[in-house]
């Protein structure tokens, strides 16, 4: 427009090769304050870049007087995106003004001033707008792409509590059963049969609980891993009291309370040198807790990984937390290990909507 502006007054070739290289360079610096490097340029060069375009804007004022009063606009665009808010607008509406006075000083008839600078305001919002909405679109690719890389991360960890947790008992249970029948399959065959037959329903449950890992999460049942840890623990020559009187539970806390159960069974198995242990769970109507208690600490350097937060501790944690709930790991005033979890009888988040069970506790069709 600016370049027909020229032609239109007759103006020399030379000056008309003049004004063309200036719109090129114009739209060349415009260009390079558009791109999405510009963010991240310097002080000194956005300065620098402005300072220039000013100049390659304001200049030519002097040669083609009002037949150049539409370039502005690109230069108000820059000021928007360049400066900080607080002196980018006041800018721009001091330019939509300089233009508007400069017209009227030059001589230019009202309808010109009014075109220079509705001309000015627009193409200054226009390529603001455009290269904000380029930005934005950016933006919102990187944060899709950052939220499927979270996602993934998160699905991960999943996979990887529930393998820790699942397993680790089963693995710990047929370890403790295999070298029982190991010992008593000479002097007690009868009895190595029977075990030999528990060993291998703990390896089926075992292959089960990968297999339902490998699709999908998997609920529990606190009252029946109450059942197998005390069969377990028999094995172990440990004695147990088991006292669950929680009723029925939704399946999230179920989940999680039978998840920390194994997990302190499994401490019991791997770490310690226990003879007694007590299982206790209870449920007031608004919390449900179940509090595991050993006669004999953990070895030192045991006592040090739960002090520090091992995986497997850590693992709870992470699932208590997410439904409101808690944990508590330590030593006792009577000098006994205590595991003691708690959690809310309803969940606080929507994990029991994206296990696929209503405010109930009831089934219902998977969303997730």
């Amino acid at each position: 427009m600016t370049i027909l502006n020229v032609v239109r007054v007759e103006q020399p070739a030379r000056q008309l090769a003049v004004c063309v290289g200036l719109v090129i360079a114009v739209f060349g610096v415009q260009v390079a304050v558009s791109s999405g490097g510009s963010r991240r340029w310097s002080t000194g060069t956005k300065a620098a870049v402005l300072l220039l375009q000013a100049a390659l804007t304001l200049a030519p004022l002097l040669l083609f007087s009002t037949n150049w009063g539409s370039m502005l606009g690109p230069f108000a665009a820059s000021l928007l995106l360049i400066l900080p808010a607080r002196y980018g607008w006041p800018g721009y509406g001091l330019l939509v003004v300089f233009i508007a006075v400069y017209n009227l000083l030059a001589g230019a008839t009202a309808d010109l001033v009014v075109y220079f600078t509705i001309s000015t305001i627009l193409t200054g919002l226009v390529i603001y707008g455009l290269t904000r909405l380029t930005d934005l679109v950016h933006q919102v690719h990187a944060a899709r792409e950052e939220l499927a890389r979270m996602a993934v991360t998160q699905e991960r960890l999943r996979f990887a509590r529930d393998l820790h947790d699942l397993l680790g008992y089963s693995l710990s249970a047929v370890t403790l059963k295999g070298e029982l029948v190991q010992r008593l399959i000479d002097t007690r065959p009868d009895k190595a049969r029977e075990q030999t037959a528990d060993l291998l329903q703990v390896a089926r449950q075992a292959l089960a609980d990968v297999r339902l890992v490998s699709r999908g999460y998997r609920d529990m049942s606190l009252s029946e891993e109450a059942e197998s840890a005390e069969s377990v623990l028999a094995a172990a020559d440990v004695r147990a009291e088991v006292d669950v009187t929680c009723g029925r539970l939704h399946p999230v806390v179920d989940t999680v309370l039978a998840t920390a159960l194994r997990e302190g069974v499994t401490n019991i198995l791997r770490h310690s040198r226990v003879r007694f242990c007590s299982i206790k769970a209870e449920s007031d109507g608004e919390t449900a807790r179940l509090l595991l208690t050993n006669d004999r600490p953990h070895e030192q350097r045991d006592v040090l990984s739960v002090r520090t937060g091992g995986s497997g501790l850590d693992n709870l944690r992470t699932r208590f937390a997410a439904i409101g709930g808690g944990v508590r790991a330590g030593l006792g005033v009577d000098g006994r290990y205590r595991l003691e979890v708690w959690a809310p009888v309803r969940p606080h988040s929507n994990d029991g909507e994206s296990r696929g069970f209503d405010s109930a506790g009831s089934e219902r069709t998977a969303v997730a």
